[in-house]
């Protein structure tokens, strides 16, 4: 091996690659990872990154080839990269376009660019059922309903295939954008959201023009994105979101910055169930059954109206069963919106396959210096664990041990200090556990929310917030979905759910809209020190640190001789 001494990275022959964080060299590095592998550790000094197939083909959607993955992690490398490595990526990324999915003669066609291809796979029971003939050694003749599911399964077995047959247009559906005042200066996009409109547009004739996902952090408007490629193709539109809250938001951006009127917007939930040129509806309408052996019947509003686009707004959050109704719908273009494409149900091929990959994404730190979004301190608080938690903790077990860590009373004196640190700034306290969170509001004196809380008593506290008539407010993991508080300055974490990457990100979310004055908000997470919830915090926290962002840590003695379980 030769040595390079201005090298940050070490790739390993198993596709880590460690980067050193200190290194002058670092963020360049790590930029190009970004793109490449996905984080898996993040000690002080060394980072671990995963090279993995998925990354890659996400790599070769946004335009990237394996000569310039290799070229460039030769780059950075302290040591030759591994030829196991260098030969790997460039079959993952070869593969990458190398089976195409067309119609010739009214037929549905899967074509492979290379004989032999299909012979890779046609072994697999699940492939066969698709399949209505062989024709020749690079062409079969696919079974006309298995569009998605094809793809579906192919992707799994680590052949992306190139959905080349387009888009059915939909019915027509006329909408601009206007000005949002009084003022005769209409709407108009940000350079980075025009950009991620152009992306999945499909410059450059790649063939997933018109299917993919946008990832842009919450704050950075990718409702506004989606509005965006709705005025694109001028068609009747289906979104798909988390909850009611957003729904209502969805509702209020269209009336308020394009020419759609309050007729053209159909809400469809538990209370209502509207279909109209723009429906708006829930996943968990769509999902909604009594008993788990009835049918999901609202999924018809995928076939209730010529729909020309379907939006999922967080589509890392999109349920099982959507998955499915959207392999059937393979015709219809399809744009994910998302702050991260991390899921932990380990689904994201599936969102590759049937969604699309990803067209578009730029880092949460490149908009904070842009002053798009808000610049983030982050801080982790550790709390000890005193008797009688303690005892309780010694011998319980890991599960109830992760819960009572999350629970630890001494955490209010922590939550105490904080809000007399940022006096007057708008405050959200998040939490995962009920009783806890019914506790802190009754210490403090704030309102507290959940999921129980009805919504009009919700869109109350929203609005009372924003008006600045109360400054703190407790809530429940519905932080975690569209909370529409922009004003939100000091997010403060005392509980959550194991090591959801995931939710992390979406909290850190709820303070990332932009700041009148010094444009800083402050992230704090509060955990109990040396415990099994202090180990997951350092998962959750991957997600942001791949981000840019770094946190600090502060650690609270205990009053006594007493010290936390480990």
């Amino acid at each position: 091996m030769s040595y390079q001494a201005n090298g940050p990275c070490i790739v390993q022959s198993d596709f880590t690659v460690l980067l050193e964080t200190e290194h002058t060299t670092s963020k360049q590095a790590r930029e190009l990872l970004f793109r490449i592998a996905e984080l898996l550790k993040s000690p002080a000094n060394i980072h671990t990154y995963r090279i993995t197939p998925l990354s890659l083909w996400n790599a070769a959607a946004g335009g990237m080839q394996a000569s310039d993955v290799i070229e460039q992690l030769q780059q950075y490398a302290k040591w030759d990269v591994p030829v196991k490595v260098t030969q790997q990526i460039k079959q993952w990324m070869e593969r990458y376009g190398s089976l195409k999915l067309e119609y010739i003669d009214d037929e549905l066609m899967l074509s492979a660019m290379q004989t032999g291809m299909l012979d890779e796979f046609m072994e697999d029971k699940s492939i066969q059922s698709f399949i209505e003939e062989k024709l020749d050694d690079v062409t079969l003749r696919i079974k006309k309903h298995a569009r998605g599911l094809m793809k579906q399964e192919l992707t799994r077995l680590g052949y992306p295939v190139l959905d080349t047959i387009g888009y059915h247009e939909g019915k027509e559906l006329h909408l601009d954008f206007v000005a949002p005042d009084a003022s005769n200066t209409s709407f108009t996009l940000r350079s980075y959201q025009r950009q991620a409109v152009t992306a999945f547009e499909g410059e450059g004739g790649d063939g997933y023009g018109g299917s993919g996902v946008v990832v842009l952090p919450c704050g950075a408007g990718k409702t506004v994105v989606g509005m965006a490629v709705m005025k694109e193709f001028q068609c009747e539109t289906l979104i798909l979101t988390t909850n009611v809250t957003s729904v209502r938001q969805w509702k209020a951006e269209l009336l308020s910055k394009t020419t759609l009127r309050e007729e053209d917007i159909g809400e469809y939930t538990g209370a209502a169930k509207a279909v109209k040129p723009v429906t708006i509806a829930t996943y968990q309408i769509l999902t909604h059954r009594k008993q788990k052996s009835d049918d999901f019947v609202h999924m018809q509003l995928f076939n209730e109206r010529d729909w020309g686009l379907i939006i999922y707004d967080e589509v890392h959050l999109l349920p099982a069963p959507v998955f499915r109704a959207t392999a059937d719908i393979q015709a219809t273009r399809r744009l994910g919106l998302t702050a991260t494409l991390v899921r932990e149900d380990g689904c994201e091929k599936d969102v590759f396959s049937l969604i699309g990959p990803k067209r578009y994404e730029l880092p949460w730190k490149e908009l904070e210096e842009q002053g798009w979004i808000a610049t983030v301190n982050c801080c982790e608080i550790r709390v000890p664990l005193i008797t009688p938690q303690l005892e309780q903790y010694w011998h319980a077990d890991a599960k109830s041990k992760f819960r009572i860590a999350g629970e630890n009373p001494e955490k209010i004196h922590v939550i105490r200090d904080v809000l007399r640190e940022h006096q007057g700034l708008p405050t959200l306290i998040i939490g995962q556990y009920l009783d806890q969170l019914a506790v802190i509001a009754e210490e403090l004196e704030a309102p507290l929310m959940t999921g129980t809380t009805p919504q009009a008593k919700r869109q109350e506290l929203y609005e009372q917030f924003k008006r600045g008539d109360i400054r703190l407010l407790v809530v429940s993991k519905i932080a975690n979905f569209a909370v529409d508080l922009p004003d939100a300055a000091v997010a403060i974490q005392v509980s959550g759910s194991y090591g959801s990457r995931q939710e992390e990100a979406q909290r850190l979310g709820r303070i990332l809209r932009p700041k009148a004055g010094e444009n800083t908000a402050y992230f704090y997470t509060v955990v109990s020190s040396n415990s099994k919830e202090q180990e997951f915090a350092l998962k959750r926290q991957l997600f942001l640190i791949e981000q840019g962002y770094a946190y600090t840590v502060r650690t609270i003695d205990p009053p006594t001789k007493e010290v936390a379980a480990t």
